[in-house]
């Protein structure tokens, strides 16, 4: 199968999991968990298809597909790591102040601030309660424990790196190994905990476990850093965003921290003139992305997605997993690193 088939095959065993969990609760506070999933509309009209991938919950139920056999035992995991991802994004938007999600209004501006903490708390909670449903699947009460404290570490990961992306907003000093130890914590730990709690499910075999968490942590690494290339050159018909759009937020994204890192005297005030300013005018992304070309940067940002991409897929050459799952799992490893949205 090619990536899109891969997400096609899981997706609707996703959203009925997901469904489930959100069942007969009732409270408004839930219709805003279900606009932001895109089920539903801001008037709570059900909508035609949700949105995103669900690249998360995928990566879970491949994994333990690959070691299993099945995937179903694995649904109640999958749903967790998904309402985890989205609740980070609901807290995200309200700390970043984004209007625009996927081409629709945030949670926050449509139901504002405090009303947004609330629904990306709940759906948090959410994710925990998720995971009890193992139980259902006959999986044994020390990987049901072993699971929960996956999805726990992996969020404070999320959340201590979502702190240091803050941090670093007022920062010049920052240097490539300070970001990937920002975005390991920030996209790596999620998707390592995604990979790795579904191999849990499905094998005792220790090894097995590991090499799954290795590849996810070598997979968040780059998808991160495409996501940061596309944040800055990317379509804007396809992303969603506008081109620059990192550059106009001020974001210290990794081609930033190559541009603080590796420029020198005057082309280095400018880029740090350019984000001291309280607004970044056009004047101003012009010429930060003159000294992002001068410095080779694009190119040099893709190499290094592409550097940990091929880690993931040595490890992954490495498990003993049926050709179908590796090709599988190597179909949607490159479609990370490749893709254009």
């Amino acid at each position: 199968m090619n990536a899109p088939e891969v997400f096609g095959k899981y997706r609707p065993a996703i959203d009925r999991e997901l469904a489930e969990v959100l069942a007969e609760r009732e409270l408004p506070l839930y219709d805003m968990l279900r606009y932001h999933l895109g089920w539903v509309d801001r008037e709570g009209n059900a909508r035609a298809s949700p949105s995103g991938k669900a690249l998360r919950p995928t990566l879970c139920l491949l994994a333990c597909e690959a070691v299993s056999g099945e995937f179903e035992m694995a649904l109640p995991a999958a749903a967790a790591v998904e309402l985890v991802h989205n609740y980070s994004l609901i807290h995200d938007d309200i700390q970043d102040d984004d209007r625009e999600r996927r081409h629709a209004p945030t949670v926050w501006s449509l139901w504002g601030k405090p009303q947004a903490i609330n629904a990306g708390t709940a759906m948090r909670m959410l994710a925990s309660l998720a995971l009890l449903r193992l139980n259902e699947h006959s999986v044994p009460l020390q990987k049901q424990l072993r699971g929960q404290q996956l999805i726990d570490e992996s969020t404070l990961k999320l959340i201590e790196g979502q702190y240091l992306d803050i941090d670093f907003e007022n920062r010049f000093d920052i240097t490539v190994d300070n970001y990937l130890d920002m975005i390991f914590r920030k996209t790596g730990a999620l998707i390592a905990c995604s990979l790795e709690i579904g191999a849990l499910v499905g094998t005792k075999d220790e090894r097995t476990i590991a090499g799954f968490r290795e590849i996810g942590r070598n997979l968040g690494l780059a998808f991160q850093i495409k996501d940061d290339i596309l944040g800055i050159w990317g379509d804007e018909k396809k992303t969603g965003k506008p081109l620059a759009g990192d550059i106009r937020r001020k974001k210290k994204t990794l081609p930033i921290v190559y541009g603080l890192q590796d420029s020198h005297n005057e082309a280095r005030q400018s880029l740090i003139k350019v984000y001291r300013n309280g607004m970044v005018e056009e004047d101003g992304i012009r010429t930060v992305l003159g000294i992002l070309e001068s410095l080779n940067v694009q190119a040099r940002s893709r190499k290094l997605a592409e550097t940990y991409r091929d880690r993931a897929l040595k490890t992954l050459d490495e498990l003993e997993l049926s050709p179908q799952a590796k090709r599988d799992l190597e179909e949607v490893s490159r479609f990370l690193v490749e893709r254009s949205f």
